[in-house]
């Protein structure tokens, strides 16, 4: 799937999840686990693949990413398991892993760095061809989104719903 096509799904997913009851969910600033799973819901619909929350396999071991990162608590050069926000893919094997997505509500202090650290890792050490961190803004109708292919970033952009 080229990067156009996977785009436009995920923001037709997104759009449908902003303007269906759903979006009550970041008025009233749910935990970020809740807001995720029911995007993965509405990312269901528009892809073929498999839509997992917090998914944490690569084939049948635990899914690991081998880089050291400057975020407390992340301090195992061996490998950490890790565990997306959300994951279109095909279960059990790597040929298609299409896209992981990271998420984050604007209500939420903590550092996005390590997020965008993942995603880079994903792509490059997990073989995931898209990422996407998303933050997603619950005192208004945007959404800021950074695209990623093959773990480098591509491009960020704000995207605004007419609700």
């Amino acid at each position: 799937m080229n990067f156009e096509t996977l785009r436009k799904k995920a923001l037709d997913a997104l759009y449908e999840f902003r303007n269906g009851d759903d979006r009550r969910l970041l008025d009233l600033d749910v935990n970020e686990r809740t807001i995720s799973h029911k995007l993965a819901e509405y990312l269901q619909k528009k892809f073929e693949l498999s839509v997992d929350c917090e998914y944490n396999r690569h084939g049948k071991k635990p899914k690991r990413i081998f880089r050291e990162y400057g975020v407390a608590g992340y301090d195992d050069t061996t490998g950490r398991t890790v565990f997306p926000d959300i994951v279109v893919h095909q279960r059990g094997t790597d040929v298609e892993n299409l896209l992981v997505i990271e998420m984050k509500k604007s209500s939420n202090p903590d550092p996005r760095d390590f997020d965008k650290q993942k995603i880079e890792a994903y792509g490059k050490e997990v073989d995931y061809e898209f990422g996407l961190f998303l933050e997603m803004n619950v005192k208004n109708s945007s959404d800021y989104l950074e695209w990623y292919e093959n773990g480098e970033f591509k491009e960020k952009e704000i995207i605004t719903y007419q609700i």
